[in-house]
């Protein structure tokens, strides 16, 4: 099971108590839905998160009590093809709702949202409590909604059917004190977060606490295991710059010997170029332990630097 079906199923799991919440939630499934009409057979269609199968049927008809609605629902999978670029096929499976279109249903339902022509939005009436922007935002989510393995990478979206739903829905966002982006991909306005806080922020308002806490541990386990990688390619990168400053020692020292100036250098240089050709693999600081007396890493540094000097001035003719 995918971490994006985990969190819907989830949400799916409760229903907004306040009938004021199921109002805003209901009207936000509507405006998904785009206008409300019958089908050839009499009734009204509605495709819901196929994560959720029994508890999506479950959790709508919560919903339509709301507003007094009570009927039975014929409910199944339903297989759509979508044709992709360069004429690809793409099967999706959605769970379908078909209500008997009875009395003023269409209506009713149909007056949750107010529209200009482009795709449905809530009706502003509806979403005037913070706890009704929750259940609003909840339920976009649970059906344009998706949210990446936060293992892998992070990322949250909403596919808006239309620019004016987008805007509702960050306006939403930004009154729960969220800053979301948007972008737009072929026919779709996606409403997105890519950061990890803003994403566990968007789980916990939606009220979705099991998904939150899988995420929190996926981001714990990431940043160690990225910080230990940091330190692995840190230590590495000292250990390369300590053997390529040992093998250039080592080649100053073996040019001064070949040239017979070795031994006529001070006596202190004379040891330590002894020490670093003895030793040509241990750090500064142990081949300070081994002169006598023993001598700080900056005192190695400074010697190994006058010899490498003094080989510079001998091949520059100096």
């Amino acid at each position: 099971m995918s971490y994006c079906t985990e969190v819907k199923r989830e949400l799916l799991q409760s229903c907004p108590q306040a009938r004021h919440c199921r109002m805003a939630a209901l009207a936000a499934l509507v405006s998904v839905q785009g206008g409300l009409t019958e089908d050839p057979e009499g009734k009204v269609r509605f495709a819901v998160p196929s994560e959720g199968g029994a508890d999506a049927r479950k959790y709508f008809t919560s919903l339509l009590k709301t507003v007094n609605i009570s009927l039975e629902l014929s409910a199944g999978p339903e297989t759509e093809e979508s044709v992709q670029g360069k004429g690809r096929a793409s099967r999706s499976t959605k769970y379908i709702l078909r209500l008997p279109a009875a009395g003023d249903l269409i209506g009713k339902l149909s007056g949750l949202t107010v529209s200009d022509g482009q795709q449905p939005i809530v009706r502003e009436d509806l979403l005037t409590r913070k706890c009704c922007l929750r259940s609003y935002l909840r339920e976009m989510f649970l059906n344009i909604g998706s949210v990446s393995d936060p293992g892998k990478v992070y990322h949250l979206e909403f596919a808006c059917s239309s620019e004016q739903q987008a805007r509702q829905l960050m306006e939403v966002l930004r009154r729960l004190g969220r800053q979301p982006r948007l972008s737009r991909r072929k026919k779709y306005h996606v409403v997105y977060f890519k950061e990890a806080e803003e994403i566990v922020d968007v789980l916990n308002l939606m009220g979705a606490p099991e998904s939150l806490m899988k995420m929190e541990n996926s981001r714990i386990l990431k940043d160690i295991r990225n910080n230990l990688n940091r330190r692995v390619n840190c230590e590495a990168a000292n250990i390369g710059k300590t053997v390529d400053a040992a093998r250039r020692q080592i080649e100053d020292i073996r040019f001064l010997e070949k040239a017979g100036i070795l031994k006529d250098l001070p006596k202190n240089l004379r040891i330590m170029a002894e020490l670093r050709l003895e030793f040509p693999d241990i750090s500064l600081q142990e081949l300070g332990e081994r002169m006598e007396p023993p001598i700080g890493k900056s005192g190695v540094n400074h010697r190994l630097r006058r010899i490498s000097e003094t080989a510079d001035r001998v091949r520059s003719g100096g």
